[in-house]
């Protein structure tokens, strides 16, 4: 199996042409099946796809990472531009009221559309808890359990429940993972529940532990450097051959990891393309 990832939307650009824009849409390709992980903030997508030769009409299925705007805020045109009724995969707190609160700063940043307004544009919900497979090789990781010790969810990050705003758990945080015969590929929105979590969750759900790329949002923006060095020695602990951070990862932490990682690590901006193998 041959599979090609592109980045469609990412805060910076790395192709002419396109667009950037705060957020996360990947394209995954084998011969049999286009996924779509997330579809950026607003325009970036409908946009970048004529620039990068991407046919959103041929898009199987979409798969999303959380319900922030930033992953879930192109959806409308995306299906828009399809043209057709697609299944969109999604933990079934999607739709949860989802705000950031820094100090006095508050704001809304959940989905900005209602489920409803999606599926009378062509979404089908297929929304669980559970991993997801796709296909034999391709699938969710349902929610990804806390089990190491040095990652955790940011505070500024919360839930709207009545009047008040509690602390997101993000149960509703997922990668996408796929199998190839070189190891696991593995495909972060934001990993808000940590980007070495959600690769342990990709082990088990799959049975495979050999991981060869990883790639996506890290959320490591306003984490410790002990945090980082440790996000990196787990990856170099792995095995993981390539990795490729975007969005959420922020330019210093990514600069940190660079230093460490070396030769495996890369930047994953908008047109980035990757094949495995």
């Amino acid at each position: 199996m041959t599979l090609r990832i592109t980045t469609l939307s990412e805060n910076t650009a790395g192709f002419p042409g396109v667009i950037a824009e705060w957020g996360l849409s990947v394209l995954v390709e084998t011969d049999d099946i286009k996924v779509l992980f997330d579809t950026g903030a607003s325009m970036s997508v409908p946009h970048n796809v004529r620039t990068l030769g991407v046919k959103l009409p041929e898009i199987d299925k979409i798969a999303l990472s959380h319900g922030h705007y930033d992953h879930t805020g192109g959806l409308k045109g995306v299906l828009r531009q399809a043209g057709k009724r697609i299944e969109v995969i999604a933990n079934t707190d999607i739709f949860d009221d989802k705000w950031i609160h820094i100090g006095e700063f508050k704001r809304y940043i959940g989905v900005p559309f209602s489920r409803e307004e999606l599926e009378a544009e062509g979404a089908s919900f297929t929304l669980s808890r559970e991993p997801v497979w796709i296909t034999d090789d391709i699938a969710t990781t349902g929610e990804v359990p806390m089990v190491t010790e040095y990652e955790e969810i940011e505070p500024s990050m919360c839930l709207k429940r009545g009047d008040e705003l509690v602390p997101d758990p993000f149960n509703d945080d997922q990668g996408l993972v796929v199998k190839t015969e070189l190891g696991l590929v593995v495909i972060l929105g934001c990993a808000h529940r940590g980007a070495i979590n959600t690769v342990k969750q990709a082990q088990k759900i799959t049975g495979v532990e050999r991981v060869h790329t990883v790639i996506g949002g890290t959320h490591l923006l306003r984490a410790t450097e002990e945090r980082i060095a440790l996000t990196a020695a787990a990856l170099q602990e792995m095995g993981v051959q390539r990795v490729g951070v975007s969005h959420c990862t922020g330019l210093n932490s990514a600069m940190l990891l660079a230093q460490q990682l070396g030769e495996t690590f890369f930047f994953n901006n908008t047109g980035t393309a990757i094949t495995v193998p």
